[in-house]
């Protein structure tokens, strides 16, 4: 069962909404403000977020930011604003995917189908390699059965690493899919130091080999063992 959080201040089309993804599989949620989503995501567990960007006490991307702090759960914003910059900070900071008002329900619909399957093709499964537990979705990390407390920028390296793991990951393409914040200058040392502090948090002198590999003069990888 799928539970959908609808954020939309418009009581009409929240309904529409709501009627157009109603289902066997579905369970859906409908809040009107800022206060009552938080409410909602803080006391229930989600597998979409539909974000409506102009909310009456305040705006969606001040709760799409908090939300991206603790979950990676798939967001849908809803703009009345036809605008690259909106739709560009929504999707950097985190968004999904976006449709602009007014639409088609058939449409979102179909795009929330979308962005359910990727979430259980991508994230549906919590990651194990020998001692590790990885759940990217919940933001939570285990080795041994012991949580492993990890900085934003660390999960993102780490989720890269592992998804790739047994291939070598160049210091370029890192920078870039990490550090996608839209700054002009990483200091290229950033990548060195997160790296290191990766390692001290995750490696010890049980695990069969070091999993975090330096490829001298290319990159990093997550190592296998053959």
């Amino acid at each position: 069962m799928n539970r959908i959080l609808i954020v939309e201040d418009d009581k009409a089309l929240s309904m529409g909404i709501a009627l157009a993804l109603k289902s066997e599989e579905m369970t859906i949620v409908q809040v009107y403000s800022i206060k009552e989503a938080w409410k909602a995501y803080s006391e229930e567990t989600f597998a979409l977020i539909i974000l409506d960007i102009n909310l009456p006490d305040g705006n969606g991307f001040d709760l799409l930011h908090k939300i991206r702090e603790h979950s990676f759960v798939p967001i849908i914003l809803l703009t009345a604003n036809d605008l690259e910059t909106d739709i560009v900070t929504g999707l950097e900071m985190g968004a999904d995917d976006y449709i602009t008002k007014p639409f088609s329900l058939m449409i979102l619909r179909a795009r929330v189908n979308t962005q359910l399957r990727k979430k259980q093709v991508s994230q549906g499964e919590v990651v194990k390699i020998d001692d590790f537990t990885f759940d990217f979705m919940n933001m939570k990390f285990e080795k041994r059965g012991q949580e492993i407390s990890l900085s934003k920028t660390e999960q993102k390296l780490l989720k890269i690493l592992v998804e790739n793991r047994g291939n070598t990951i160049s210091r370029a393409v890192l920078v870039d899919r990490i550090w996608t914040d839209g700054a002009e200058y990483v200091d290229e040392n950033a990548l060195s130091v997160t790296i290191k502090r990766l390692r001290s948090k995750i490696e010890d002198e049980r695990d069969p080999i070091p999993y975090i590999r330096t490829v001298y003069g290319i990159g990093y990888m997550w190592a296998v063992e053959v």
